[in-house]
């Protein structure tokens, strides 16, 4: 690593970069440029941190920048030309670099409209946040900082190198980064920031899906998401990109008589992050998938709230109404099929432990909480024990003790059968040479008899189910065992295609 002393009037900081810096700054300046690193590099030398994406700002355009680096990178993309940039790769850094930009865009629009400029200083002032608008020139290693960036980081203020007004007009996705800064560093905003954010929050509506959701997810993986999260609410913010979490403000009534749901889902947020594991555990933080279900476990209380005689308030189903909420608000935010499924069934699952340690719970209770939960298991239990926020000591520790004891069970459970994917103890092509019939839904009946057996009693051994199929088929209606018989020739499909899901509910 390089190293060079930048004196600041608040504190010395050794900056280390890696020589591969100083080697392409050196490039640029024998050929008469300026290269600085610039934004997000910059102000992690201050916090200690280091990333293999580099961002380079120059006053040389793109065709200049290819010239000096194509046969000095290990390879180059030009994918961002129309906007100035150049990509390539060196020595495992992944790096940008920019023409310095006088950019402008237009109010109605999501796209800049790009202007090259020819001032390292017009170029910071574009930026999003003074944090971010810090230069280090090369190869000399001057900080350029005349926004007040480094003033700034140690404050732990968020602010901008201008009017507040004018950066979230230029581009209204900067006020998502404002809240996933205060979620990624702990920082806080300022009052015109803040303010601007209140008046503007509306223009977020004309970024696209895509681009919300990549900040919503950062901020949900932030070492603080609910600080985040609640600058997003406070803001107005959250009206259009989370309303149903904005919803949950409502669920404190003049009587108090249940718990602020909002504040009591923000510490449900901050319960989950904490029992995430290390890299080696069975949910390594971040976890985006256990945060946001956590978030939004309770978002279907309001749709479901009613007050009962005797002035007790019920949300009978609001696991499912909440479930069905969470799913249509992450197809709107473009999250892939796969994180919605998994985010609504956790929602869905999340009250399905309580009620086991007062009635208890049979085996077969027991395997159904487990193939239901299926891959999601280890995240569920980590959701159901994040949802305990009472005062109450003594409901707590029952609570808990309660799922340790589930716990205790499942793992006996597994010891004993195959739990991960529970299956009939025979498949569908067993099924139909046992019974003579051909696939269709007669087989998936059969089938789903035989995942209840499963469930109810364990696992059978092979003739003990045959029996329990043949005996089970002698009852079924006269029309049901009209199925055509197979030819010789007929072909047997394989059980993939004739079985349902086997988390599928019976």
């Amino acid at each position: 690593m390089a190293h060079a002393h930048q004196k600041t009037d608040l504190h010395t900081v050794d900056f280390q970069v890696d020589p591969v810096v100083l080697e392409l700054g050196q490039r640029f300046v024998d050929a008469g440029h300026e290269l600085s690193l610039v934004g997000g590099p910059v102000r992690d030398l201050f916090l200690g941190r280091t990333s293999p994406d580099l961002d380079f700002t120059t006053d040389a355009t793109p065709d200049q920048t290819v010239t000096l680096i194509k046969k000095w990178a290990d390879n180059f993309w030009e994918i961002g030309r129309a906007f100035g940039t150049i990509g390539m790769r060196k020595a495992g850094f992944q790096i940008e670099i920019t023409t310095y930009r006088a950019e402008a865009y237009d109010p109605e629009s999501r796209k800049p409209v790009v202007a090259f400029g020819s001032s390292l200083t017009d170029d910071l002032l574009r930026r999003d946040f003074t944090i971010n608008a810090m230069a280090l020139r090369l190869p000399s290693m001057e900080l350029i900082d005349p926004f007040g960036g480094v003033r700034d980081l140690h404050a732990s203020v968020l602010a901008t190198p201008g009017a507040p007004e004018a950066s979230f007009s230029d581009d209204p996705l900067r006020m998502m980064r404002a809240a996933r800064f205060a979620s990624q560093l702990g920082v806080s905003v300022r009052d015109d920031v803040r303010l601007a954010m209140t008046q503007m929050a509306e223009r977020i509506t004309i970024i696209s899906s895509e681009r919300v959701r990549d900040e919503l997810v950062k901020l949900i993986c932030g070492r603080h998401s609910r600080v985040g999260i609640d600058l997003l609410v406070d803001t107005g913010l959250a009206e259009f990109v989370l309303p149903e979490v904005s919803a949950l403000r409502l669920e404190a009534d003049e009587h108090h008589r249940h718990k602020d749901v909002y504040q009591h889902s923000l510490q449900v947020l901050e319960q989950a992050a904490s029992l995430e594991t290390d890299g080696d555990g069975p949910v390594p933080g971040p976890d985006f998938v256990l945060r946001f279900a956590a978030l939004m476990h309770d978002v279907g209380k309001p749709a479901t709230r009613r007050f009962e005689p005797g002035g007790g308030v019920s949300f009978r189903h609001h696991d499912m109404v909440g479930a069905k909420l969470t799913a249509k608000r992450m197809k709107t935010l473009r999250f892939d099929n796969d994180t919605i499924k998994a985010v609504a069934r956790l929602v869905e699952l999340h009250m399905r432990f309580y009620g086991y340690g007062d009635a208890g719970w049979t085996d077969s209770a027991v395997r159904r909480y487990i193939t239901d939960a299926g891959p999601l298991l280890e995240r569920l239990h980590r959701l159901t024990r994040s949802d305990v926020t009472t005062r109450n000591q003594r409901k707590a520790e029952r609570l808990a003790f309660a799922y340790d004891d589930l716990e205790d069970r499942i793992a006996a459970l597994r010891e004993q059968e195959s739990l991960d994917a529970v299956r009939p103890d025979l498949n569908g092509a067993q099924i139909m040479a046992l019974l003579g019939l051909r696939p269709g839904p007669v087989v998936g009946r059969a089938y789903k008899f035989l995942l209840e057996e499963r469930m109810e009693n364990g696992p059978l051994e092979t003739s003990d189910a045959e029996a329990k199929l043949r005996a089970w088929w002698a009852q079924q209606p006269e029309s049901s065992s009209e199925a055509p018989q197979p030819t010789a020739s007929a072909s047997v499909k394989t059980p993939a295609d004739v079985e349902p899901s086997p988390t599928e509910e019976p």
